[in-house]
């Protein structure tokens, strides 16, 4: 499949692009519906939304250089080629938790609320925006057998996109539900975020082949476990306190 989608006024648009706009809408909106809900200022929403997007985006970019140094470091101006590919979803993520933390004590807010508010959004922006990934063909995981897997460059290989696009929605469907009937403490939703995507990223990571390395060790594996960890002790950490 080409992954230009049209040209426009002599620019090319990709389907990665338009795929990672519509997540990005469609849990806008739904961030939105929550924050009337809890009766949240939907102006302060907004605001955090025009700082965190394009920033995570950015931290989303500078993650992925920082793993790719060896590359980059000869290749200064390929840096600045957003358009070209190398984004990092943990560093979007790290980003976004940080700019949200930053956003909520300078207007007094709290930040657990924000975080809770938002993780539904975020998980399904990333089940959403992961099939850029198959229209550009990338991300896709070792040779396999196995009926559901798809050519890549004439060999038939593991789709990870798609095994972390279903576990996504899986999260994201768990998330609202746990949100209606299990919720105790504000920030559980957005700690459940953590550690179920990063369950799901850890186990699919270990079949892609084009990881992000620091020595024989995947980084998105590293980052998850460590993730799962810190959000477990904090989840049961507040639980108690509750």
């Amino acid at each position: 499949m080409d992954p230009v989608a049209f040209e426009l006024f002599g620019v090319k648009v990709m389907w990665y692009g338009i795929l990672i706009s519509t997540g990005v809408l469609i849990g806008a909106v739904l961030a939105f519906r929550e924050a009337r809900r809890l009766k949240f200022d939907e102006e302060d929403l907004i605001d955090l939304l025009l700082y965190a997007i394009p920033l995570s985006i950015l931290g989303a970019r500078l993650y992925y250089v920082a793993f790719s140094w060896d590359y980059y470091k000869d290749n200064l101006i390929e840096i600045f080629h957003f358009r070209g590919g190398g984004l990092a979803i943990h560093g979007a993520v790290f980003t976004g938790i940080l700019v949200a933390i930053i956003f909520a004590r300078k207007r007094n807010l709290e930040f657990w609320t924000i975080g809770d508010i938002t993780s539904p959004s975020l998980i399904l922006g990333q089940a959403i925006g992961r099939w850029g990934n198959y229209i550009n063909q990338e991300a896709y995981g070792t040779p396999t057998d196995l009926p559901w897997g798809i050519i890549i460059n004439g060999q038939k290989v593991h789709p990870t996109f798609l095994y972390e696009s279903i576990w996504d929605f899986i999260v994201f469907f768990y998330l609202i539900w746990f949100r209606k009937n299990k919720s105790k403490e504000s920030g559980e939703i957005l700690l459940l975020y953590i550690i179920l995507y990063s369950i799901g990223r850890f186990f699919i990571e270990g079949l892609r082949t084009d990881s992000l390395m620091i020595g024989s060790l995947r980084i998105a594996q590293v980052v998850s476990l460590i993730s799962i960890i810190i959000a477990i002790y904090i989840f049961q950490k507040r639980r108690k306190k509750a």
